[in-house]
């Protein structure tokens, strides 16, 4: 399966804000956005031109993306599909995406990215209504219980990621258990619970040209 391996602090640092893709980091005076906020590259401290119309969609999508951790191929699919269902195609795409296992292992606070609820997922240390699920793109619905497998719950990385993670809220259309480690999906996320700044209107728009 093909991924991003390059240094991701240059996403952030393309797209010129925080894209929280490694955790813990990003809150500290490390994290490279805050140290270098132009872009990365030989010409990236030179002046930027105004954007053209295509060039904040294009950005846009760029940035959702990346918010996401998806590629390019299944970013399309998942706007393929936004399209067939009933209501607004961006608000659908952005509930397909929040929507995703890894996506919703990181709102629950279980993985401190989603680069890491990623990795977690594949390793095998989750389960979805009881059966383990190692595919990170599996779509939730309501009513899903998401939680750390039993024989993973002792492990110290998982102690350390729920401690860490503890004073950050979680989103109202999940439902979170700390002491038993595991997650309900009350119901679908609408665009007012999409906390992330990204313009869908400017995605549909590229993909409709």
């Amino acid at each position: 399966m093909a991924r991003y391996t390059d240094a991701v602090c240059k996403l952030c640092r393309r797209e010129g804000q925080k894209l929280f893709l490694k955790g813990e980091r990003c809150y500290t005076g490390k994290c490279a956005i805050d140290r270098r906020s132009y872009a990365p590259g030989q010409h990236g401290q030179a002046r930027n031109k105004k954007a053209s119309e295509y060039g904040r969609q294009l950005r846009t999508k760029q940035q959702a993306r990346r918010y996401y951790g998806v590629l390019e191929g299944q970013f399309r699919h998942y706007f393929e599909m936004a399209q067939k269902m009933p209501g607004a195609a961006g608000e659908n795409l952005l509930t397909l995406l929040e929507s995703r296992l890894d996506n919703v292992i990181y709102r629950l606070g279980l993985a401190s990215s989603r680069a890491q609820a990623r990795q977690l997922v594949t390793q095998k240390h989750f389960s979805v209504n009881g059966r383990t699920v190692n595919i990170p793109s599996f779509l939730v619905k309501p009513g899903m219980v998401v939680a750390v497998r039993e024989r993973s719950r002792s492990l110290d990385c998982f102690k350390a990621i729920v401690e860490a993670n503890s004073a950050r809220p979680v989103v109202k259309w999940l439902e979170m258990d700390r002491e038993k480690m595991e997650g309900k999906v009350i119901a679908l996320a609408k665009r007012e619970d999409v906390d992330l700044p990204i313009e869908e209107t400017l995605i549909v728009e590229l993909y409709s040209k």
